[in-house]
């Protein structure tokens, strides 16, 4: 079958190793099922695999691609759930220490095919396209977990989204704006900053500007350069989430601004199949589209991920079937 994949590790020059080609169809397992890829969209989990991050050696070549949307063999259309957990989990998906994300151990959704366990495949709202669909299962899942699982922030509150135009941003402001919040986001250039607003920021500001007031929490992807500015904009008793990290994983901590000012750091990664599910039915209730940037057929996916390397992103990067 025509896949998209990685045939080695490569940590100096990932693109490099990045293959258009075939791979062998995939078994199914029992209590897995058969989709059948229509979209799938681009993450910067695929270039950290390319580079060997997550993912030992021997399972190397490995197909792409965390999300997806397509069609069960019965012809029912789904979204896929990406965390992969391990048999007779249970509890909260994101918690299992032996739980895999698609590409990390399964191979992934860049191809025409991928095999799930039955219960990751879920079904997919009339009114989202499949490309739309293929955004969610990523970007706008972490997006939903972080603001309305971790965050504890209000309607009526303000929040701060650092980085204007990738995935899990975008997906925030469309969200926050759905909920009631005041919805601020800083930027590196204009065109970004424009991006936000077209998807729901009320005001946007350069990249470490000093904001008109403090505010009640900060969603943080983007780690070591905004960091410093993420805790100076916070409120006492503020919090910020995080879920990326990047431009470095290691900023000062400032401990003495967190404790002192009684500041709230929260870790958040992926959600749970649950929690997908809800996201689905809360865009479908609220008409809420995502952003997608880029749109292209799968054979030319080296185009999308030389623009994703290169931060050239103005919200999603899906490839189609």
């Amino acid at each position: 079958m025509f896949a998209v994949y990685a045939q080695e590790p490569n940590a100096e020059s990932p693109l490099d190793s990045l293959v258009v080609g075939e791979r062998p169809e995939p078994e199914v397992p029992e209590g897995w099922v058969r989709v059948h890829v229509k979209a799938a969209s681009l993450n910067m989990h695929d270039l950290w695999t390319l580079r060997g991050v997550g993912i030992k050696p021997d399972q190397f070549p490995m197909i792409l691609g965390c999300d997806g949307a397509g069609t069960l063999d019965d012809g029912t259309e789904v979204v896929l759930h990406s965390v992969i957990n391990a048999p007779g989990w249970q509890g909260d998906d994101t918690l299992d220490p032996k739980r895999t994300l698609l590409t990390e151990k399964h191979q992934g959704t860049f191809a025409d095919q991928v095999v799930v366990p039955a219960r990751n495949a879920v079904p997919k709202p009339a009114g989202l396209t499949f490309a739309e669909a293929a955004t969610m299962g990523t970007a706008w899942l972490t997006a939903y977990r972080m603001l309305f699982v971790k965050s504890g922030l209000r309607p009526g509150q303000t929040m701060l989204v650092q980085g204007a135009s990738g995935g899990v941003s975008t997906a925030l402001i469309a969200l926050g704006r759905a909920a009631g919040l005041r919805v601020w986001v800083t930027g590196r250039t204009e065109e970004k900053r424009a991006l936000a607003e077209s998807v729901g920021a009320h005001q946007t500001f350069e990249s470490g500007a000093r904001l008109p007031e403090r505010v009640d929490g900060v969603f943080e992807t983007v780690g070591k350069a905004t960091w410093g500015h993420t805790l100076k904009s916070l409120k006492p008793g503020g919090v910020v989430v995080v879920s990326g990290s990047t431009s470095g994983p290691d900023p000062s901590a400032d401990l003495q601004r967190v404790f002192f000012l009684q500041l709230r750091v929260l870790g958040s990664t992926m959600g749970t199949r649950d929690e997908l599910a809800d996201l689905l039915a809360y865009l479908d209730l609220k008409g809420i589209k995502p952003q997608i940037g880029t749109e292209l057929p799968l054979a030319e996916a080296p185009a999308g991920f030389a623009a994703m390397a290169a931060g050239e992103t103005a919200g999603k990067i899906v490839f189609t079937r």
